[in-house]
């Protein structure tokens, strides 16, 4: 499965949102991370359907892998189909019912995806796995950008990777939290596909040069 670069908006600068991205997608990214935060399931307050709505109508076209942080959290899944959503990732402490809500997901057109923070056991996935289409492992506690990366996540991606690969399915596997080119190579050989990088993209004065860097590790990673 190619290898996915996913820039963090949650890092970037929402003045000029719009220009972010499409300078992040022209400097080698290949989606888009849309960090959704209520300040009741993590405590921090980002940004809602409107502004993936206004990034569509903008012209914004490409893959956005949105990661609702919010309890409850059905609710909001409607809205964030209608203004664009193409992967939709949830937590299973968000929902009462983890099955119908990755169906409702799947239901309105978009992928489905679960997350599970540092703590967070996996045997949800067990039970959902023939319901996602991403399993996202944050390797950061979520709820803020520009923390260090958890090294237990490497265990934790080993034992995702080997769930997925005994399941048969094509399900990529996302890590998210403190990732940079010092430490995507760990990540990529412990069976990450999808990285997403906040403040290592954004917080760079070149955008490019940082991605490049990204993909010659995840290269040695390979074996390229």
């Amino acid at each position: 499965m190619q290898a996915w670069i996913a820039p963090s908006i949650l890092s970037a600068d929402f003045s000029r949102l719009g220009e972010e991205i499409e300078a992040v997608l022209a400097a080698g990214a290949d989606i888009i991370h849309f960090d959704v935060m209520d300040n009741h399931y993590v405590p921090n307050l980002t940004i809602g359907p409107l502004v993936l709505e206004s990034l569509r109508k903008a012209g914004i076209d490409c893959f956005i892998d949105v990661h609702l942080m919010v309890k409850p959290v059905d609710r909001l899944i409607g809205d964030f189909l209608d203004a664009g959503a193409n992967l939709i990732s949830v937590h299973p402490e968000s929902t009462e019912h983890l099955h119908r809500t990755l169906s409702l997901i799947r239901d309105g057109g978009a992928q489905a995806g679960i997350v599970f923070n540092p703590a967070t056991p996996l045997h949800a996935l067990d039970e959902a796995i023939g319901l996602v289409d991403l399993v996202l492992i944050m390797s950061v506690n979520p709820g803020f950008g520009g923390q260090g990366f958890i090294p237990e996540s490497l265990d934790k991606l080993r034992r995702v990777r080997r769930r997925i690969d005994e399941s048969g399915r094509e399900i990529r596997l996302e890590v998210d939290g403190g990732i940079k080119a010092g430490n995507i190579a760990d990540a990529a050989r412990a069976g990450a596909d999808t990285f997403v990088a906040g403040s290592a993209i954004f917080g760079a004065d070149d955008y490019a040069a940082t991605i490049a860097a990204m993909r010659a590790a995840l290269d040695l990673a390979h074996g390229v």
